[in-house]
């Protein structure tokens, strides 16, 4: 039964939720709404953490402190960009960025990180060769963005969660 419904709960209140939406009880919504219920509870599942714990509550505070210096410090250079008229002098680019990292706890912090620092963001990462693909607003010199995320970022996150 686990199998099927993985989280029953959540299945049902999916189904609650899409006979509410489409205003009927009648077998087709019910069919689909309970398909959708079940689909819902098995994507769930795979979103479900791997098995383990934060390793290091001392870096997750460092590693806070350290991403809230750099989004205020971001948002002040991406504002000086876009409101001080330079938006002809950057160059952007693409930067790909060799991780040891493979935790997906510590990828989607990553994730996070860096997405929702301005002037960066998280394109693609393939798992197989462990390459971060990441767009950088005012790229001057790669080999900096690659020690700055592994140096500033992936040694804290590895202390964290592997």
């Amino acid at each position: 039964m686990k199998e099927l419904l993985p989280f029953p709960l959540i299945s049902l209140c999916l189904l609650a939720m899409w006979l509410w939406l489409s205003q009927s009880i009648a077998p087709g919504p019910i069919l689909l709404g309970s398909l959708f219920a079940v689909m819902g509870g098995w994507l769930l599942r795979q979103l479900q953490p791997d098995a383990g714990h934060v390793r290091n509550p001392a870096a997750m505070v460092r590693l806070t402190a350290l991403v809230l210096v750099d989004v205020i410090r971001s948002n002040l250079a991406v504002a000086a960009i876009v409101l001080g008229g330079q938006r002809h002098n950057i160059t952007s680019g693409f930067v790909d960025i060799p991780l040891d990292m493979r935790s997906r706890q510590g990828l989607a912090v990553l994730a996070c990180i860096l997405t929702s620092t301005p002037g960066t963001l998280w394109i693609d990462f393939n798992r197989d060769s462990g390459i971060l693909q990441l767009h950088v607003l005012d790229l001057v010199d790669e080999h900096e963005w690659v020690e700055r995320i592994k140096g500033r970022y992936e040694s804290l996150l590895l202390e964290i969660f592997e």
